[in-house]
């Protein structure tokens, strides 16, 4: 009986199959299509001059950026913390060092939370709290967000706590043939590459005998002069380093080309135009990078455009918003321990201070700001470009070696505290 019906199958199924003739040239509609609109195309009367996602890809990464790499490196294995970039503006180094006096003043908010008596209650009440606070050089590891097989920071830092880890919660994660690990909540993720002058964790257990001490102890043998504990303290159990941060701040160190000429001067780009090409720009004006951030300071903005790499739901609306405290560019000096490097490297800092970073936003940020400035756009050149419906309106990300999370504050934001001020 079935062998009567299989001619009548096999045209059924003939019928089914999709025209490959068809199917091929819909792919080949749909790639042409995309190659089409590779690159978005900007309408404005710079449109000409501004480089193109791969151009400026390739200027961002001609950069020595293993002397950033190496100044970095040095601020960590000394445990300088954020006040290391003060020698960089000419600042003194007390006025930004890392309060470790009673109550520290990453967290005055623990003030509040510690009126709330605990002594009384029960379970999760009785734990202990302890706030870490971190310096680690980015180039070491693999990011911040612990992931098999790679060499991250969570990682070894939650290996060191596990022996802080109590007896209970020990037996849970050996009865389910997991390793004995304290859990870090961060103040926010780092990626690959990117540094942390003063990262902001917690720990918690219920065992009494663990002290600040014994913390800080631990951490300091997982990986010397590439992961350094700052500080440690026990606050309050209420405390979140993620939720209770109220800004946080992030240093980009971008070297500039000392003997290239500037083709961009005061206001207006000089142009080499002919019918088959032209030359764009190859430098900028650091001033020019200043004036264009400074148009987003004192602002709520959705910085969609500026991110990369989200989940759709933080894509659009309240989720995409920030706004940013301080947003400043200025030229320094680097100067390395290195003895190779005895003439200090030509740099650009930008300093951004904000209630939070979407992911990799800094990094559009820069190179996007540094884009624009080269095209000799108008200051509202970012502003304009949040109004943008595709990704491919901003600059790709800028190497992560450049980026520093300076560091997180858990009071109002001062402007006293910041490097670049007139």
């Amino acid at each position: 009986m079935l062998a009567k019906f299989r001619p009548l199958m096999a045209t059924a199924a003939k019928a089914r199959a999709p025209p490959v003739v068809a199917a091929s040239t819909s792919a080949a509609a749909a790639a042409a299509e995309r190659d089409e609109h590779v690159h978005y195309k900007h309408t404005d009367a710079c449109h000409h001059l501004r480089w193109t996602a791969k151009e400026s890809y390739e200027y961002m990464y001609a950069r020595p950026w293993s002397r950033v790499v190496d100044f970095y490196a040095e601020l960590v294995r000394t445990g300088a913390g954020a006040a290391g970039l003060a020698k960089l503006f000419g600042k003194d180094e007390k006025d930004y060092s890392l309060d470790t006096t009673g109550e520290n003043y990453l967290a005055p908010s623990e003030k509040q939370t510690a009126t709330i008596s605990s002594k009384d209650r029960g379970g999760r009440w009785e734990r202990v709290t302890f706030k870490i606070v971190l310096s680690y050089h980015g180039g070491s590891f693999d990011g911040w967000q612990k992931q098999p097989g790679l060499n991250t920071v969570q990682g070894l830092v939650e290996k060191h706590l596990g022996q802080f880890v109590d007896e209970r919660k020990a037996k849970q994660l050996e009865a389910r043939s997991l390793p004995i690990e304290g859990g870090a909540i961060v103040a926010g993720r780092t990626d690959k590459g990117v540094t942390a002058l003063q990262q902001v964790c917690s720990f918690y257990t219920w065992r009494k005998d663990v002290k600040s001490e014994d913390i800080k102890d631990a951490i300091k043998e997982a990986a010397p002069d590439k992961l350094k504990p700052l500080h440690v303290s026990e606050v309050a159990r209420e405390f979140h380093p993620n939720f209770a941060a109220k800004w946080r701040r992030y240093m980009y160190i971008f070297p500039l080309d000392e003997d290239a000429k500037s083709i961009i001067g005061e206001g207006h780009s000089e142009v080499l135009k002919n019918s088959e090409h032209i030359i764009k720009p190859q430098s900028f004006d650091v001033a020019k990078v200043d004036e264009i951030l400074r148009k987003l300071a004192g602002k709520t903005l959705s910085y969609k455009m500026f991110a990369r790499d989200t989940q759709a739901s933080r894509s659009v609306g309240p989720p995409t918003e920030c706004f940013m405290f301080h947003s400043r560019a200025a030229a320094a000096k680097l100067y390395c321990a290195n003895e190779d490097y005895k003439e200090g490297l030509s740099v650009m800092c930008v300093e951004l201070v904000a209630n939070r970073f979407l992911r990799k936003m800094v990094r559009v940020l820069v190179a996007t700001a540094i884009r624009e400035a080269a095209a000799g756009a108008g200051e509202d050149a970012l502003l304009n470009l949040m109004e943008a419906t595709d990704r491919r309106a901003t600059a790709p990300p800028a190497p992560p070696e450049g980026l520093c999370l300076v560091d997180v504050g858990y009071k109002d934001f001062s402007k006293q505290r910041c490097f670049i001020v007139d």
